[in-house]
């Protein structure tokens, strides 16, 4: 495992002067494009970039593709087609009604759905928060698809003994932010209030536990929001609240209610091994990475759970939104990753 990397450190690492386009020269860089692709049953929006091998960007919650544009510009600099859908439930594609639409097995197959849609047989597919374990599972389902991976903050882990919301039960706690989730509009109700603030607290605004505090929501105390940082803009910030005022957050929620359904589901996989290459990217602030344990023990067996990782990168002083609080160095890492996987 190799920790505190700075962006000079990678830059020393990695000859990207002489082996890849330059990031900043965006002139050549053809326009993002948006279309609707139907696959699985429904219909998903995708923003699209470049030309080249595909590679599909899966996002996480509260987000939608928009997390990773500067990746898309990178990628599709760097010789690559990249493609990041709003993924069921968020922003313009498609959100069922029935929770159960929200499985594992569904959000997979969105992505096994999406490669042939856009008229490819085989992908990278990269993964940040929720999008992680989509990549995972992608990987460890569909290796003939699925030809290397990528995933940020959250690391691959076995299956457990028991269902997580149970487990969770069963040990006393019951202000686990899952928890929270777990019944319907309740937590709908607190961020739709505003969902241009409930972003901005999620985002940056205010310091969120994954343990809630007595008597309050996801969102916290009502305190005031802390300076917007120069890493989100105010473009960033609202074209993320667009597509939440459009959506809402039924759909990104219900991914949660389907954590035990989850469980369930991969045992029929459970111990399949991952051989692709992969890599694993994260920050020594991420707030999995500095308040988990268990988040932190299973980067440590990364080497051991997914025998093809070629690498495991924690960025020194980096959160959650990692890709776009240091977009050069995740880019970087990103396309030399590519590179080398081939």
């Amino acid at each position: 495992m190799q920790s505190g990397i700075s962006r000079r450190a990678v830059l020393a690492a990695l000859p990207l002067a002489m082996s890849l386009p330059s990031l900043a020269a965006t002139s050549t860089v053809p326009p993002v494009t948006h279309r609707r692709v139907e696959v699985n049953g429904i219909t998903l929006h995708v923003a699209e970039q470049g030309t080249g091998p595909l590679v599909i960007l899966c996002h996480g919650w509260p987000e939608c593709w928009h997390s990773w544009h500067h990746q898309m510009a990178a990628l599709a600099a760097a010789g690559y087609r990249a493609v990041a859908p709003d993924q069921r439930g968020f922003g313009d594609s498609d959100a069922p009604t029935e929770i159960e639409q929200y499985t594992i097995a569904h959000t997979v197959g969105d992505m096994v759905g999406l490669v042939g849609a856009l008229g490819e047989t085989q992908a990278v597919i990269v993964g940040h928060d929720w999008g992680a374990p989509v990549a995972w599972a992608a990987a460890q389902l569909r290796p003939d698809i699925f030809r290397a991976v990528a995933a940020m903050s959250v690391p691959f882990v076995w299956r457990g003994p028991k269902p997580p919301l149970q487990e969770l039960k069963e040990a006393g706690v019951t202000r686990y932010y899952w928890q929270y989730f777990q019944t319907p509009g309740v937590t709908e109700a607190e961020l739709e209030a505003d969902p241009d603030l409930s972003l901005r607290a999620i985002l940056y605004g205010r310091d969120l536990t994954l343990m809630l505090k007595p008597d309050c929501g996801f969102l916290g105390e009502n305190l005031p929001l802390k300076p917007r940082p120069a890493w989100l803009s105010e473009e960033d910030v609202s074209t993320v609240a667009a597509a939440y005022r459009q959506s809402g957050f039924r759909g990104g929620l219900n991914w949660y209610r389907n954590i035990d359904r989850n469980w369930g589901l991969a045992g029929a996989w459970d111990g399949l091994q991952i051989r692709q290459p992969a890599l694993f990217i994260s920050g020594t602030d991420d707030i999995l990475y500095r308040s988990s344990p268990r988040v932190r023990a299973a980067i440590d067996k990364l080497p051991e759970t997914v025998p093809g990782l070629r690498r495991t990168m924690l960025i020194d002083g980096a959160g959650h939104w990692i890709q776009r609080e240091r977009p050069a160095e995740v880019s970087e890492a990103l396309i030399a990753f590519l590179r080398e996987a081939g």
